[in-house]
């Protein structure tokens, strides 16, 4: 995000707050920044506010908008930001969490004040009333903390142009309709069961199965072929496992509760991460340097506690299944192996036609385990690979995770939308917690580099973000029923079940409709359903042994032989069409 177009979503923010404010009575304010896309505001309001009341705060702002007013800074002393404030709990939290000597400023706009950092535009005429627009209304936890009071979000949007809204608007609706969850209930893909099973678990149906399987499958073989050998951990350790590994220390928010057992009084924990049970695997046996690099690979299952707040139909649950693998090598060697994986990375995405990508660096947190120097080198061996291999990228400074930096590669979708999907890290400090070492070619003991990556990130979210970057009509290579049969009438009922045992030997994934509906309906029901191809059978068919086609993007194509339609059918999916 542009920093004038930061600048522009902030203040609207500023304005839509102003808005509300007047057209509401005894209205407490929470934060309102800007966030890619657009922005939002929270409030805490008695009154109900729903999407039919946006239209009036859209009139409302257009009015101060109109008026100029212009957004003036001016620093204040804490004493005085809490009198400005005193009817105002949010701001008054934030403002008490200011440190000592911090500065503290507000941002006035006509009769509107906001506790506020900035920048801002200079004045509210600065923005378009044609080119900004209120979308939705949700709750959202002050700060994000369960604990906290519910408060009403309202989110908007802002461009510099009309038509750049109306881009984004076309595509903010295209969007709506593409939700993952609204298709994966009428695909028959997934379903979440807080009541019965509990929130953030997914359950794959044997459609949404069928796809994630055709995923793992492609993403097992092309492992292989590139010399990852594929091992299993258990979903759950002592506690102390991850004492070591400094996930109690760092990452314990995000953590399940303890488990006790009655026998020893021993504390097991569900495992949030895969990497310190690889490490187990890996500190089994004693390794040389002729064994190196060592790629182990594993689809492995992850539970972390997320709060409810934030739960997303797929794309934040609370059990879900990385596509981890670690890399342990020589110094010498990560450079090379670095470069490997960057370039594996993007050759795996481009399979699901993702080719519009952003590469951003997350440099050392302000919470983090290890040396100085040791974090310097790693992001410098981050850094060379992306340039060795000609990948621009920006740095997110700050965001590394605590034992290490990272690379993240955030995916555009079909709808010009970014995923952060694909992570790559490069970590000195695990293995220094955990002692590993090999024998070096001098009959020393040494560490090895560890080099953490994901390419999908989480199979639940990516299978998510494929359902909307495919708006629910998978390629055929990954279509849950890629072929549907469709007798006429009861006459072809019989030879069509036939023909679906052929094809199921051939691994063509294959249903027959033998309702007893018109010809029409069963093809209706099968575009509802998003199925590629249908082969239409009747009288003429099956004196023929011929079958009309059907593609589901084009319509009739004509007529084919089983065997023939079964090679065009193969040959698409082995091209991944």
């Amino acid at each position: 995000m542009s920093d004038n177009i930061e600048k522009l979503r902030h203040s609207t923010s500023h304005i839509m707050a102003d808005a509300v404010m007047k057209l509401y009575d005894n209205v407490k304010i929470g934060i309102g920044p800007a966030i890619d896309n657009g922005f939002y505001y929270d409030f805490d309001i008695e009154d109900k506010i729903s999407e039919d009341d946006l239209p009036k705060i859209e009139e409302k702002m257009a009015e101060i908008i109109h008026k100029g007013h212009e957004f003036k800074k001016e620093v204040v002393s804490r004493k005085e930001a809490l009198e400005i404030f005193k009817d105002q709990p949010c701001k008054k939290e934030l403002i008490n969490e200011f440190s000592e000597g911090e500065v503290i400023s507000i941002y006035l706009s006509g009769d509107f004040v906001d506790l506020c950092r900035g920048p801002h535009i200079k004045k509210t005429s600065d923005v378009n009333v044609k080119a900004f627009k209120l979308l939705k209304v949700a709750g959202a936890y002050w700060k994000g903390e369960e604990k906290n009071k519910m408060l009403t979000r309202i989110y908007g949007t802002i461009f510099n142009t009309p038509k750049e809204l109306r881009k984004y608007i076309h595509n903010y609706e295209l969007a709506k309709k593409r939700d993952h969850r609204k298709l994966g209930k009428k695909l028959d893909l997934f379903s979440i069961q807080p009541r019965n099973a509990g929130a953030g678990l997914v359950f794959w149906h044997p459609a949404g199965a069928a796809v994630r399987r055709e995923i793992e499958d492609f993403w097992l073989k092309e492992h292989r072929q590139k010399g990852y050998e594929f091992i299993n951990i258990p979903h759950i350790a002592k506690s102390n496992l991850w004492k070591t590994s400094g996930h109690l220390d760092f990452y314990s928010e995000n953590m399940f509760p303890k488990l006790e057992l009655e026998e020893g009084r021993e504390e097991y924990i569900l495992k949030p991460m895969n990497c310190p049970g690889h490490i187990l695997v890996y500190k089994n046996n004693l390794h040389s340097y002729r064994e190196f690099p060592l790629r182990w690979a594993e689809l492995g299952t992850v539970y972390r506690y997320e709060k409810t707040g934030v739960l997303h139909g797929l794309m934040r649950v609370r059990g879900f299944t990385q596509d981890d693998a670690h890399i342990f090598c020589r110094r010498s060697q990560m450079n090379e192996e670095i470069e490997r994986v960057f370039k594996f990375t993007l050759n795996i995405l481009k399979t699901f036609r993702f080719k519009d990508y952003k590469v951003f660096l997350s440099t050392r947190p302000h919470k983090y385990v290890g040396k100085v120097a040791q974090w310097d080198l790693a992001e410098r061996a981050l850094k060379k690979g992306l340039e060795n291999i000609g990948l621009d990228y920006e740095i997110d400074p700050g965001e590394g995770v605590f034992y290490g930096p990272k690379v993240d590669i955030k995916i555009k979708d079909s709808l010009g939308r970014m995923w952060q999907c694909s992570t790559i890290q490069v970590d000195f400090n695990i293995p220094d917690k955990f002692d590993m070492d090999f024998v070096n070619k001098d009959g020393n003991k040494e560490r090895p580099v560890m080099i953490h990556r994901a390419i999908f990130g989480s199979l639940e979210r990516f299978f998510g973000i494929l359902i909307e970057h495919y708006g629910g009509r998978f390629p055929l290579w990954l279509a849950p029923v890629q072929l549907k049969l469709i007798p006429i009438s009861e006459e072809q009922f019989e030879y069509c079940d036939k023909l679906r045992a052929g094809l199921l030997k051939e691994n063509i994934r294959v249903s027959v409709n033998n309702k007893d509906e018109k010809l029409s309906k069963k093809i209706w029901q099968a575009r509802e359903m998003e199925i590629p191809y249908m082969a239409i059978v009747g009288e003429r068919e099956l004196e023929s042994g011929k079958l009309s086609i059907r593609k589901i993007s084009e319509g009739d194509i004509g007529s084919f032989t089983v065997d023939d339609f079964i090679q065009k059918l193969k040959k698409e999916i082995t091209l991944k069409k």
